[in-house]
């Protein structure tokens, strides 16, 4: 497979062009990337018009993961996650349009519908288990459309989750089929998926859109995204996603993160699914590893390895830290849980080390834990009432009977414990003061 972006930067650095335009490094080295860095000159296509390059590449991704088309984003999936729902929005007749959502969604997902004017109802668990997770099975999901008295624009719905859970994509698509209701995805943590043996992309089992962080699991720079339209979507979906993926994103895109997503295509197409393969038994034999000197892990998508560090004897901050003493740096931990995030670019050497770690590190006494409470949503604004109210930081505890303005919550993971518009209870402050937030942004 061709690499268009790639090979017109490497022929401008060739070229020794006098660089009389943008950036101002002028391509000399100060981090050592910079000859690298370039804008939109002549010949290097334009990422929200594109007919040259870009375009070229883009097709490329896209006979990859078998969608209509798949969109670049040099923002991350937050911006497609905002083209994804303006998306629904543009083919709703409402004047506010209704999202049913899954109650772990991202922030990102909560500052679009302010930024759109939408409503939200929210999916939530019958039995939570982590603000991160929220499992809603496909009947779940039938009992509530059936019930609802106002059909909602679109499902949203948050797989994999940050602690390696999959939904349901195929039985969850046929069930909005079914309702004529499109089914959109925060697919950030699986752009892996399509290239299993079998794949578990979103684009295959039925969903209308997903976005896929493509730096959180492929060898691509921080901030390297993709939207995904299905074949199935609504025409509309592939003719308006760069209008709106242009409403929303910069006009000067970084082409050191378009390079990256262009070489991807390359590496995918090449050996990637074999690679994949590999790294995935030595994912489940560190995990096995972990299991047969006394580590709790979970049961998660191939690319996590999940401790219950408090099965484990720690809190999951403390078993974080003493990793670290070992040179192991994780991706996640709080109280409970773990999350360590492997890849094909993972080393033997890093799975030598971690086994190492943990051999030295022992297991303890389980620590008991409790369940987490089921909290009702009470919405008393719309997020964009709420968001774009006058505010103010309050601690915690004297929030409570407050209408939350802001989530006030740090990525990762990024899923707020009470949404925009809600007003705060005693248990959201409880549950706050578990997950370490000290205060929270409240309406005045």
């Amino acid at each position: 497979m061709n690499t268009p972006i790639y090979d017109f930067v490497q022929n401008y650095i060739n070229s020794d062009a006098a660089r009389f335009h943008m950036p101002g490094h002028k391509g000399r080295a100060f981090l050592g990337c910079e000859e690298r860095d370039i804008t939109e000159i002549g010949g290097a296509d334009v990422l929200y018009a594109p007919d040259g390059i870009i375009a070229e590449s883009e097709n490329n991704a896209t006979s990859l993961f078998g969608s209509a088309h798949t969109f670049y984003s040099a923002e991350g999936s937050s911006l497609a996650i905002r083209a994804m729902l303006a998306l629904a929005k543009s083919t709703s007749d409402k004047a506010q349009p209704l999202i049913l959502a899954a109650r772990n969604a991202h922030k990102a997902f909560i500052y679009t519908c302010a930024l759109l004017d939408l409503r939200v109802e929210w999916l939530c668990p019958e039995t939570p288990n982590h603000v991160c997770g929220c499992d809603i099975p496909p009947h779940a999901l039938q009992k509530r459309l059936s019930e609802m008295a106002e059909k909602p624009d679109a499902v949203f719905i948050t797989s994999p989750d940050y602690l390696g859970d999959l939904a349901d994509i195929g039985g969850l698509a046929d069930v909005c089929n079914k309702h004529g209701i499109p089914l959109l995805v925060d697919n950030a943590h699986g752009a892996y998926l399509r290239f299993l043996p079998g794949s578990l992309h979103p684009m295959d089992l039925g969903a209308t859109a997903c976005c896929d962080s493509a730096h959180k699991t492929l060898p691509v720079l921080t901030g390297g995204a993709y939207l995904h339209v299905a074949k199935k979507a609504p025409r509309e979906y592939t003719e308006n996603a760069r209008k709106y993926l242009s409403l929303f994103a910069s006009t000067s895109p970084s082409y050191l993160i378009l390079q990256s997503l262009d070489l991807c295509n390359a590496y995918l197409d090449k050996h990637y699914r074999a690679r994949l393969v590999a790294c995935i038994h030595k994912a489940q034999s560190a995990r096995a590893h972990a299991e047969k000197i006394g580590f709790s892990t979970l049961d998660t998508e191939p690319l996590k390895i999940v401790f219950n560090a408090k099965k484990s004897g720690y809190h999951g901050d403390e078993l974080a830290d003493l990793l670290k003493s070992h040179g192991i740096e994780c991706e996640m931990s709080d109280p409970d849980y773990l999350v360590l995030m492997v890849t094909p670019e993972t080393r033997d050497s890093d799975f030598d080390r971690l086994a190492q770690a943990l051999e030295a590190i022992g297991t303890r006494a389980p620590i008991e834990s409790h369940a987490l409470s089921v909290i009702p949503p009470n919405a008393i604004l719309t997020p964009r009432q709420a968001i774009l109210a006058p505010s103010e930081t309050v601690p915690r505890c004297e929030a409570v009977g407050r209408i939350c303005a802001a989530p006030t919550v740090a990525c990762p993971p990024a899923v707020p414990i009470v949404m925009s518009g809600e007003r705060i209870t005693h248990a959201h402050t409880e549950l706050m003061a578990y997950y370490g937030h000290s205060s929270i942004e409240v309406i005045k």
